[in-house]
């Protein structure tokens, strides 16, 4: 390492040549001695921005011919045909290697910005095909990660139209404005917030690698049958699409499949892992871009297997640093969040009492004028007030007078009422005992009448008990002198029989049944419905998380259907490119990206091989 590093060193002697180095954010620039090579200059780019993973990336740069090429690590960079602009060596720091899942392996936050400001670019230039839709969802994350959250305060029409956010081809499909651009994509924008910037460019990766010529380097080729295609490099594999079709693969071969590539002049020899099969040949129109598709196809490969063994010490650093890193910053904007929101209601909090301060002023302003205006009818009042008092004294004479008036006759009135509250009482008192006379005189009347009927009972009673003796002494002197039997007795015969033991204890017994089998019976049902209940209610639990979590992995493709839908009314169909139609048929179809990989893939090594020569 350090002798790399010593061409980067200022020396008195020895000769150097100044250098360019672009990144799509920055430029730098640089004093290279004559025999540094490609990896030096690469290195020396690496460590000022900071770059770790540095596997994805190279340095691009235009040879003396015009063609583009990627800087030889390995060679000196003044033996690579660069071409010169006033001596100074230009190149552009790029991604020459796209991973499989940025989610999961872009590790640096600084790695995540370069590929976004570098899919972005591709996908803006039509490099890349972006259905207008998904243009918009990606140009409110692009939003959100230069402008940060949305603020309706500071937020003015127009300030998104200025930007760089859509492609040119979307634009003019349809008859929409910049403004009813803008306005769809600030709607987006707005659900953004509190999404942090490398969140922001993340969301927006995730969603552009799903785009079909996302991570694709394509390259014109022919078969045997000499049939025009092109040949797809990509982080997976190698793809063959037709000529008029750079969307959906024909066929498809991973690298896990391939064991050995080679070129000799226009010719490609692929052999596969499966001796059995046939080479994969074909030719390339470009001879200058042979080395190029081998380079990228090595490179692809080696990441490929790289990908499927276990992390590197370097890498399992990087991610725990990482890991350590996001976790600060999260604390970080958590604790910047709290003292926003105490900021904002600080600041609400002083709106107010700036608000009550006003309003106080206004009253004192209030109660100056109306003191000022009482001030100047302060005299107007004394002289009202003295002639208000001499009438209140005269009225006060006046008043004296009817008091005494009125004293006088309601004395007279208090006379009349008493009399005639005496002469009420005594005409009640005399009502009531009419009254208590008529009550005592009728109830002791009813008594007479009771005691009457009473006796006429009595009488009628004695006369029949002495009828029923005297008939009663006439049949017993029939008899010899024998005693009848005594109806005491014969009741007392009748009821001598005692309640058996058994039958009492039996209908014990039943009740006790009864009594205790329903319970237990009701017991058992309970614990059933209970443990029935219990199942039921985890099983609707369980559902519902699955039906939340399918609910928002399609909210985002019915916010794509419905923006669609929407502006689909506005399309100018003329002005649709191949790209668009393929697309629209792909969508009718029910195909995706990911859909159309698995079908390209089908099949074995042989049979595509054999499918490819006959396309």
């Amino acid at each position: 390492m350090i002798d790399r590093m010593t061409p980067f060193r200022r020396k008195k002697c020895g000769k150097s040549f100044p250098v360019k180095v672009c990144t799509l954010d920055a430029e730098l620039e640089f004093n290279l001695e004559w025999r540094a090579t490609g990896r030096d200059l690469f290195e020396l780019v690496c460590r000022t921005i900071g770059l770790r993973e540095t596997w994805y990336f190279g340095l691009q740069f235009e040879d003396s011919k015009g063609f583009i090429s990627w800087l030889k690590l390995d060679k000196k960079v003044q033996d690579q045909s660069i071409q010169k602009n006033h001596q100074t060596a230009s190149f552009m720091f790029l991604a020459k290697f796209y991973p499989e899942e940025v989610a999961e392996e872009l590790v640096q936050e600084v790695t995540q910005h370069l590929f976004f400001l570098q899919v972005k670019q591709a996908i803006l230039s039509m490099d890349i095909y972006c259905p207008p839709e998904a243009s918009v969802l990606l140009a409110s994350y692009a939003v959100q990660a230069k402008f940060g959250d949305f603020d309706e305060d500071t937020y003015k029409p127009g300030m998104l139209a200025s930007e760089d956010l859509l492609p040119q081809r979307v634009i003019d499909q349809y008859q929409m404005t910049l403004e009813m651009w803008e306005e769809r994509i600030r709607v987006w924008y707005a659900d953004h917030r509190g999404m942090s910037r490398d969140e922001a460019e993340m969301e927006y990766l995730k969603i552009a690698q799903d785009l079909d010529m996302y991570g694709v380097n394509y390259f014109p080729i022919q078969n045997k049958k000499e049939t025009e295609l092109w040949l797809g490099v990509t982080a997976l594999g190698l793809n063959i699409y037709e000529k008029e079709n750079k969307l959906q693969p024909k066929t498809t071969f991973t690298w896990s499949e391939i064991r050995h590539i080679s070129f000799d002049d226009k010719k490609f020899i692929i052999k596969a892992v499966d001796k059995s099969s046939p080479n994969f040949v074909f030719i390339s129109q470009k001879v200058r871009m042979n080395k190029l598709i081998l380079d990228l196809c090595m490179g692809n490969h080696d990441l490929f297997m790289r990908r499927r063994k276990p992390d590197s010490m370097e890498l399992q650093q990087m991610k725990a640093a990482a890991k350590e890193e996001k976790q600060r910053r999260q604390v970080q904007r958590n604790r910047l969040a709290r003292e926003k929101q105490l900021r904002e209601e600080a600041e609400r909090d002083r709106a107010n009492m700036e608000q009550r301060l006003l309003q106080y002023q206004e009253e004192i302003r209030l109660a100056n004028e109306a003191l000022r205006r009482s001030e100047e009818s302060a005299d107007l009042l004394a002289e009202k007030s003295r002639v208000a008092e001499e009438e209140a004294r005269l009225l006060s004479q006046k008043a004296a007078e009817a008091e005494q008036e009125i004293t006088r006759l309601r004395l007279t009135a208090m006379r009349k009422d008493e009399e005639k509250v005496t002469l009420e009482r005594k005409t009640r008192e005399a009502e009531m005992l009419t009254a208590r006379l008529v009550e005592e005189s009728e109830r002791r009347a009813a008594e007479a009448n009771k005691l009457k009927d009473e006796l006429l009972k009595a009488r009628a009673a004695e006369k029949q008990a002495k009828e029923k003796l005297l008939d009663f002494l006439s049949r017993s002197s029939n008899y010899n002198g024998s005693t009848p039997a005594s109806p005491i007795s014969s009741v007392t015969t009748l009821y001598s029989g005692p309640l058996s033991p058994n039958n009492a204890h039996s209908e014990y017994s039943l009740l006790e049944s009864e009594s205790t089998s329903p319970d237990f019976n009701l017991n058992i049902n309970s614990y059933d419905l209970i443990a029935h209940g219990d199942a039921e209610q985890l099983s609707l639990e369980i559902e519902k998380e699955r039906v939340e979590y399918l609910e928002k992995s399609k909210h985002l493709q019915n916010q794509l259907k419905e923006l669609r839908t929407e502006i689909a009314v506005l399309k100018v169909t003329e002005k649709a490119t191949d790209f668009d139609q393929l697309h629209e048929e792909q969508v009718k179809s029910g195909e995706n990206k990911y859909s159309t990989l698995k079908k390209s893939k089908s099949g074995s090594t042989k049979s595509r091989v054999a499918f490819f020569e006959e396309l």
